[in-house]
This record gives structure tokens, sequence and C-alpha cells, in this order.
């Protein structure tokens, strides 16, 4: 019998979706369900319960909280909401985004909004609010590195929650801005698995200050701040997370230390909670991606950094960040890290890039590059790619290698998701699945167009070994592989080799005895 390698079917970071036909009227009411923590805890909870304050206003809504004491409160809260008769109920954090999936599929005639979620085909009445905080992890970073460099110091560090994707995403982000600026300084760092533990933040911070560190970034909910808090209490440069931790850590000047927070890496949670409600309450659903992911990103200003408000740090420094800023903006510059995961792309990916990082021309240039255009495609490819064993995005980034790729569009990694049996998270921790599907679609040499008609019929070796072959057949509607799988597009050529595009996901085929 065959036995078919199913592989990782990752999930589309896209703006775009069907509008949901059975809205009728505005909204009028709306709920909230924190994280772990409160609406004033300084934190993203806070900022998105400002966000719902503030549309609440705009729209004349009802609105009410929950505040979340345990994790095992989430599907009661959530149903508390529900059972209130809400129409709208908003969920906080990356932990809750299970029971909320859960309530959307049981109630489909209430919207749920989950922020740091990502959904993906998902119910129609249930969006994720996403946000790169690579991408202001990355801005931190440098600003950390340049702050540290004024004066004299070669060592920053980060005090950092449970490593889930978005503080993963703000750890990578920064350390890889902090070496954009400096390769060679010195990053420390530590994952606490405790949200709301600023005890623990502070003593991690104590540790770090003795080990040299000169600015401290925080970003783990009240256990960063509190180490944030305990640095700059000892007049170390800090950087607060999620919005603006002067405001409300330091009490808008009148904590101590608050003359040494130099900025935070903010995500307008607050804009992104505003803007789907908002769109709910307008009945435009046009403009709510129901079962998608709305992004928030460097180009949208839904990620930045806060302004530098007391810290005696030269203007300059901040107009050289802001000029990063527009960098990865316009694309002319990656932050290196996964934006779904919060992995790093490639193991020690940043050690040799300067200012002209990933703007070469090999095929992992081509498919990053082409993953972070207005009009992206091969995000869920580069998810895949930036999960899988590292030797894989070393080869394709090897400007000595020769190969062909045979890349999967989004829409071919999205049209797999029925056929997939598990959860995202579980084949995005699967690298050995990862690496053996993407090897597949890989083989040696540069074989261009002209080439490829020529192997009618002929079975190619991939880079998976030599009984994993890719059929090549040649039709009057172009080339097919597999006899399954078209190629829609040919000859991207890159300085290490080509790629073609194709319309499905090439799965391995073993025999077994």
């Amino acid at each position: 019998m065959k036995k078919f390698i199913i592989v990782l079917s990752f999930l589309v970071l896209a703006l775009g979706a069907t509008p949901l036909a059975f809205a009728q009227d505005g909204v009028e009411t709306l709920c909230l369900v924190t994280d772990l923590g409160r609406v004033n805890d300084g934190t993203f909870n806070q900022f998105a319960h400002e966000g719902a304050v503030a549309v609440s206003d705009e729209y004349d809504l009802e609105y009410n909280f929950i505040e979340t004491q345990a994790e095992t409160d989430y599907a009661a809260n959530i149903q508390t909401c529900i059972d209130e008769g809400f129409e709208v109920v908003v969920t906080v954090g990356f932990l809750i985004a299970d029971n909320t999936f859960a309530a959307a599929e049981a109630n489909p005639d209430v919207f749920f909004i989950g922020v740091d979620q990502f959904v993906t085909e998902g119910p129609e009445n249930y969006v994720g609010i996403q946000f790169r905080e690579d991408e202001a992890g990355f801005l931190a970073g440098a600003l950390a590195a340049k702050v540290a460099a004024s004066i004299e110091s070669d060592t920053v560090a980060g005090v950092y929650g449970i490593d889930i994707p978005p503080v993963k995403k703000f750890r990578n982000g920064f350390e890889n801005g902090a070496r954009y600026v400096n390769p060679d300084i010195n990053l420390l760092g530590v994952y606490i698995d405790d949200f709301l533990a600023p005890d623990r933040g502070a003593s991690a911070a104590e540790q770090f200050i003795g080990e040299g560190a000169s600015v401290i970034f925080g970003a783990g909910g009240p256990t960063g701040s509190g180490g944030i808090l305990a640095a700059a209490q000892q007049d170390i440069f800090v950087i607060g997370v999620d919005q603006d931790e002067w405001l409300t850590s330091f009490g808008a000047g009148e904590t101590p230390g608050s003359e040494f927070i130099i900025s935070s890496a903010i995500k307008r949670v607050d804009q992104g909670v505003f803007d789907m409600v908002a769109a709910l309450a307008e009945e435009d659903m046009d403009a709510f991606p129901g079962g998608e992911v709305y992004l928030m990103d460097a180009a949208l200003n839904g990620v930045g950094l806060a302004d530098k408000h007391e810290a005696d740090i030269d203007d300059a420094i901040y107009e050289e960040v802001a000029e990063i800023n527009d960098l990865l903006v316009e694309g002319e510059i990656s932050t290196g890290v996964d934006p779904v995961s919060g992995d790093l792309m490639e193991d020690d990916m940043m050690d040799d890039m300067g200012d002209d990082m990933m703007m070469g021309n090999t095929i992992a240039d081509i498919v990053v590059a082409s993953a972070e255009a207005e009009e992206a495609e091969f995000t869920v490819l580069l998810a895949a790619v930036g999960a899988a064993d590292p030797a894989i995005i070393e080869a394709l980034a090897d400007p000595e290698a020769s190969l062909t790729v045979f890349a999967p569009t989004d829409a071919a990694f999205t049209d797999l998701l029925e056929l997939l049996e598990t959860d995202a998270e579980s084949l995005l921790a699967d690298t050995d699945l990862l690496s053996t599907v993407l090897l597949y679609h890989v083989i040696d040499g540069a074989v261009m167009a002209e080439t490829v008609v020529t192997l009618d019929g002929e079975a190619v070796p991939t880079l998976l070994g030599e009984d994993f072959t890719i059929t090549i057949s040649v039709t009057d509607d172009g080339v097919v592989l597999n006899d399954a799988v078209n190629v829609v597009v040919t000859d991207i050529e890159a300085d290490n080799g080509v790629i073609h595009v194709i319309d499905a996901v090439l799965l391995p085929v073993v025999e077994e005895e």
C-alpha cells in the first residue's frame, strides 16, 4: 500500500476575506475578557480595554469586561459574555485562543475578536488580530544598541514572559535589531514561565545588571514590567512593551526611575480592537475579515516605538531608528524572524548582516521579499521553511548552490488545510515532517523551463533522496508534476538557481513493503 506524508499547511497572513453575509444590523453591545491580569495592568490587557472603551464611546455601545484570574477561567468568562447577551466578545491573548475558537464555532450569531490570535479558515464570526511584534522588537533592539554604544557599552538584555509566539517575536526581533546596529553586541535574555511575576522579572534584571547590561527590554506583561521598573530605579536605561509604559508602569513620570525609560515597543492593540468593533458597529463587513487575520504591522502603523519623554538621550538616535523603521515599511530590510511562529528564520542568520541585510538575490532572498511585498506571496512557504531544519534555509541562501525549487503558492497551502488531521502548532513543531516535505520540492541543479519541457515522462530525483522523485509531464495546458500539480509560473531566476511556482503542495509517496 501507499502512505502519503502530509505537509504542513501553515496559516496564511492575509487581510482579505469573505464578508459575513449574516450581519444585518450594527452591533450595540460589547464584552471583553482579559488574559491573566487586569484592565489597568499597563499591558496589552489595558490597551485592549482602552480600545474597547474608545469604540464604545464612539458608537454608543453597551460595554462590560471580565478580568481573568486563572487560565482555567477562560471558557467560563467567555460563556458569561455570551449568556448575558453580548453581540461582540473580545478576548485578549494567545493563551485564550482555543477557547475563543470553540466559542465562535458554537455561537455563530456572536462575533469574536481575538487579540494575538492566529485564525485561518476559521468561523466567519471570528477574526484574529495579529501584530508584527518582531518589527517592534527590531526597532527596540536597534534603539537599545545605539543607546548602549552612546555610553560605551556593548551589552543589552531582555526579560521575557512565557515563550509563546508573540513573546518570541519580541525577543528575536529585539536581538536581531541590536545585531543589525552592532553585529558584535553582547545579548542577554531569559524567558520566565509566568506573566504575573514582577518579582522574578526584577530578579532577572538584577542579574543582567550584574553582567553589565546597560539597556534592558521587558516583554512579558507584569513580569517584564517588574524587570524594567527594578532596572530603571538603579539608573539603567529600559524599554517597555505593548503600550507606552512611561504612561502606565512609570505613572506618567511619577514613579521613580521614569527618566530612564527610553521608549516602549508598542503594539496598537487599542487601534486593532477599535477597527474591528467599528466595522461591526457600522455594518461594514468588507472591513471585518471573518475567519482570518487582521494584521497590524509597521506599514499600517500597527507597531512601533513610543516617545522618549524624559530620557536624556540624543534626539539624533531616535531619528536614526526612525530611518530603520522606514526601511522596514519599504521592505528594504527584514527582521529575520518568522512572522507567525516567532522563530528565527535561520540560526545565526544575522551574524554576517550589515546595512545590506537580506538584500541579495538568492532563492531565500526572493522568497522573503515576496512574502513581505504589498501583494504578498510565499508567506506560508516562508513560515514552513523557518520552522524546518535550519540547513534548508542555509541551502536556499547559499550563493554557491545550484538548485531548482518548485514553490507552492499560499493558496496551495490553504487548499491543503482540509486534508490535515492535526492543528497547525503541532505541525509547526514537527521539524522532521516539515523538512521531509520541503526537500521534496527541491532538485539539484538550476533547471530552466526550456529544459523542464524536455523531461516529459521522466522521474527526477529530489533532495529528499533517489527514492523520492517528481514525475514531469508536458501537456497541452503546460507542465504537470506527479499528474496533479500544475506549474503556473516559470523561471524566477536567482543567483543560486531558479524558482518555478506550482498550484498545489507535492506530497512524497513511500512504497511500503
